[in-house]
């Protein structure tokens, strides 16, 4: 399954940075940048409306390479000016041609959170998220079981960083809450299959009591989609192929918001 190859493949991909520079010294430097961040991931999730989270990303598992051009700073900075919440960047590099330095450089040059989009497998990855830049890191439930999941989501937060906790399933949905996920994204692919069905956060929705934040991530391309969404309470989306594809993503996520035809 692509999932357990994904991870399989990150479990390599730690280890040799481990060779590189130890957990000890990464972790020193995560911690020296200090914590007291205010979680911007998580309060512009919690603004008033539909928060928008605009994903960089070049290629997926199961589209390929979705742009060939890809201009990654410029693509965070328009979804800025677009009024993007956030911004989510792929930094897995075999499978989604991610890379550590495109988060960087958005960290630094656009005034939003950034979501570090990744396969977290080893606390390591958390606190090279923090020295990297980011705001807020990816579990997923159906890599993590509950303890490790309370472990990391206590690292998160000691660093000032917010967790998205991504489940698909009501087990992992409950698996998240048990976790004390502040932030709950349901992401309507199933990682396993890759098949797409958006009705799996409305249905999903009613498991999360209120005072936690909900995500719905993965197949939405229209404001009818979005619509539907609002109306089940989501807090936020997560759009990735939708706006990639797109020439003109200001005027994109004017027509998700449903303020252009």
């Amino acid at each position: 399954m692509i999932l357990e190859e994904i991870a399989a493949r990150t479990y390599v991909r730690v280890e040799e940075l481990k060779k590189r520079r130890d957990v000890l010294s990464l972790r020193r430097e995560a911690e020296e940048m200090g914590s007291n961040t205010e979680f911007p991931f998580k309060g512009a999730l919690a603004a008033e409306g539909m928060s928008f989270i605009c994903e960089v990303k070049k290629a997926s598992p199961s589209k390929g390479i979705i742009v060939e051009e890809f201009p990654y700073l410029s693509i965070a900075k328009e979804y800025k000016e677009a009024g993007a919440a956030a911004i989510s960047v792929l930094t897995e590099p075999h499978y989604f041609m991610g890379r550590d330095s495109y988060l960087q450089q958005i960290a630094e040059e656009v005034e939003i959170p950034v979501l570090r989009k990744d396969f977290t497998i080893d606390e390591y990855q958390i606190f090279e998220a923090k020295v990297i830049g980011a705001s807020a890191i990816l579990l997923i439930c159906a890599l993590l079981d509950v303890g490790r999941l309370k472990e990391y989501l206590e690292i998160a937060h000691s660093l000032g960083l917010s967790a998205l906790v991504e489940a698909h399933t009501e087990e992992e949905v409950d698996a998240a809450l048990h976790s004390g996920a502040g932030i709950i994204g349901v992401n309507n692919r199933n990682l396993k299959t890759f098949e797409v069905d958006i009705t799996t956060s409305s249905r999903l929705r009613r498991m999360v009591p209120e005072g936690i934040l909900f995500v719905s991530e993965s197949g939405i391309k229209t404001a009818y989609d979005v619509e539907i969404l609002r109306r089940n309470k989501a807090d936020a989306v997560l759009i990735g192929e939708t706006f990639m594809r797109s020439a003109d993503k200001k005027r994109q996520l004017a027509i998700l918001r449903g303020e252009e035809d």
